[in-house]
């Protein structure tokens, strides 16, 4: 019963699809198309195949209108099997070596025979291509030498010494490259054509080659070439610039400097514009303004760019203009200095000032002496009553005798003390009551009288 309820559906399904004008699909699928690799095997799978045990089923693959495998119910009929054989549990197909002798197109053809005599048949069809992988490419330049802008034609060709069925992209700077103007291709890409080349066509080139089951990217080769002079433009770290326009002030010495893109790099000329007269000043990339012109003094200049080799050659033109541009603007320029005039007054005035500070510092305060008595001072009579002097007289009171030997007036006995206020030599042949008289009277001695 199981078995008649799978043949009956097939057969529904079959005849189904097949009123409805289907290809009945349903029951194969193969690939459109297999891509192979030189040397490598392949499989040509099937999918999707329905098996019925009541249904008897015939397949065939053939190729170039030659059999290669036929059978019945999943038994080969024939088959070559140095070069193919059979997967099953379908009817998929291994080539075993791929070589250009097995590529085309190949057929499957199968029908399917029911027990009641209907039958369903169906063709498929599979393209295989044998690629080999491509190798590295490399780039050849022509010519090989430098070239002049807008002169020169330049030729590429990408080179590759393996690979089939090869596709050519090339790029610029890692942008893509299309034919339109001065850039034409071959059929195939392989070639690049530049005419006449110019300026922004300095980059490095590269070419991308590649198949379907292999891609390679060649190394950059850069694009040089003799060109400009461009943008020319003329700069100077003197003075103010405004446009075209340079204020300096008088007496300041100026350079000048004429830059251009361009190469080999340009050649200058100076030239000096005066009531519409023109004279050549000097050449060179630098221009030096002697300080010889006097305020409100105005001229114009040109600086000439010329490159040797592409023979073109560019201009500019700038005005001169020396007027007062304020003390923040004085400068001059001297290789060498280090320090301008005013810093060194202020530096060698700061210097005085501080040598008289200290000088009167030292002279009214004493700080050696203060420090002095300071150390020297006892700590028990710093807060004691204020001393005049005298108050140790007491320690002289006495009968002094005075000895007398003539010749030898200088070993006179005396006390110091009491010799302190005579106002000459000759009072030292005084009395005692004159030695005495001369000390001050104590508090004692007021209260023995």
């Amino acid at each position: 019963m199981e078995t008649f309820s799978s043949t009956f559906l097939l057969f529904l399904c079959t005849v189904t699809f097949c009123i409805s004008g289907s290809h009945c699909s349903t029951f194969v699928r193969v690939p459109d198309i297999l891509h192979g690799t030189y040397g490598n095997s392949l499989l040509l799978l099937v999918e999707n195949l329905i098996r019925s045990e009541d249904a008897d089923i015939y397949f065939s693959w053939n190729f170039h209108g030659q059999t290669l495998v036929a059978f019945k119910n999943w038994k080969d009929v024939n088959m070559d099997e140095s070069r193919f054989s059979f997967q099953p549990p379908n009817a998929s197909l291994l080539i075993h070596f791929l070589d250009h002798a097995v590529e085309g197109e190949y057929g499957l053809d199968f029908y399917i025979k029911f027990p009641n005599g209907s039958k369903v048949s169906e063709h498929k069809s599979v393209r295989i291509t044998v690629d080999v992988p491509v190798s590295f490419p490399v780039i050849k330049k022509t010519p090989a030498s430098e070239v002049v802008e807008d002169e020169d034609d330049v030729t590429w060709m990408c080179l590759v010494e393996n690979g089939t069925r090869v596709r050519y992209q090339w790029f610029q700077d890692k942008r893509p490259i299309r034919a339109k103007g001065r850039y034409t291709l071959s059929p195939n890409n392989s070639k690049l054509v530049i005419s006449p080349i110019q300026k922004e066509d300095i980059g490095e080139y590269s070419c991308v080659v590649e198949n379907v089951i292999s891609q390679k990217t060649s190394e950059p080769v850069a694009l040089n070439m003799f060109y400009g002079p461009y943008n020319l433009v003329v700069k100077s770290e003197q003075g103010l610039q405004t446009g075209a326009v340079f204020t300096v002030n008088p007496g300041e010495l100026v350079f000048f400097d004429c830059f251009a893109d361009s190469n080999p790099p340009n050649s200058c000329v100076w030239i000096s514009k005066t009531n519409n007269s023109t004279q050549v000043l000097m050449s060179g990339p630098r221009f030096e303004v002697p300080p010889a012109y006097k305020l409100a003094h105005t001229e114009e200049f040109v600086c000439r760019a010329f490159n040797n080799i592409t023979q073109k050659q560019d201009e500019t033109e700038f005005t001169l203009v020396v007027a007062s541009l304020g003390t923040g603007k004085e400068k001059h320029y001297q290789e060498g200095s280090v320090a301008s005039p005013l810093t060194a007054i202020i530096v060698i005035a700061l210097l005085i000032i501080v040598c008289m500070l200290a000088v009167l510092f030292k002279k009214s305060c004493h700080p050696h002496r203060v420090i002095m008595n300071i150390y020297n001072r006892p700590l028990t009579d710093q807060k004691g009553p204020h001393l005049s002097g005298h108050e140790d007289a007491t320690e002289d009171f006495g009968i002094y005798e005075f000895v007398t030997i003539p010749g030898r007036a200088e070993s006179t006995l005396a006390s110091s003390r009491s010799l302190a206020g005579l106002e000459s030599a000759q009072d030292l042949h005084t009395t005692i009551y004159d030695v005495i008289k001369h000390i001050p009277e104590t508090p004692i001695q007021s209260l023995l009288k």
